[in-house]
């Protein structure tokens, strides 16, 4: 079953997260706590979307999940969605968890009018590239993911970045 994930599914996704990044190798870099997760979920507005895959019956495990926002493309001049994490435990993998949640996704991007689902994944992960090609998505080749941490982030807004001559 998928569905949007409650307030009492925050620890799950939580260890979901935590074990993403076990899987690709930096397991201890999640600082994100309950809290933190709560008020990206359920602030006004939210940051981040969450659909959670649970075991069949009342008061399913969750299985998996996928956190997620809109995007907007000013190419298309359309709205979008960037999925952040999709995640199904390795022993629910092959149930079909995975390929439902990205159904759902593309729902939800029906739904609203998205012109664009895009994530990014690991070059080292064929694993998902498989998966990814089997639902019909394709690799932007073209383009090399930049990141500003907050130590640069702050470096940047409070004084020159180093290599900086233009004032």
């Amino acid at each position: 079953m998928i569905r949007t994930a409650e307030r009492a599914d925050v620890v799950p996704v939580i260890g979901l997260v935590r074990d993403l990044a076990a899987y690709e190798r930096e397991p201890d870099a999640v600082a994100m706590t309950p809290d933190d997760l709560t008020v990206a979920l359920f602030g006004d507005p939210p940051a981040v979307h969450c659909l959670v895959a649970t075991a069949p019956g009342q008061g399913g495990d969750v299985l998996g999940c996928a956190l997620w926002h809109p995007t907007f493309s000013t190419w298309t001049g359309q709205a979008g969605m960037y999925l952040v994490d999709l995640f199904v435990r390795p022993e629910h993998r092959r149930e079909g968890h995975g390929r439902a949640l990205l159904r759902e996704l593309a729902r939800l991007c029906a739904r609203h009018g998205y012109q664009r689902l895009e994530w990014a994944v690991l070059d080292w992960n064929t694993p998902a590239h498989d998966f990814y090609r089997s639902v019909g998505a394709t690799a932007t080749e073209e383009w090399t993911t930049w990141r500003l941490d907050a130590a640069a982030i702050d470096a940047l807004a409070h004084r020159r970045p180093p290599g900086d001559d233009v004032g």
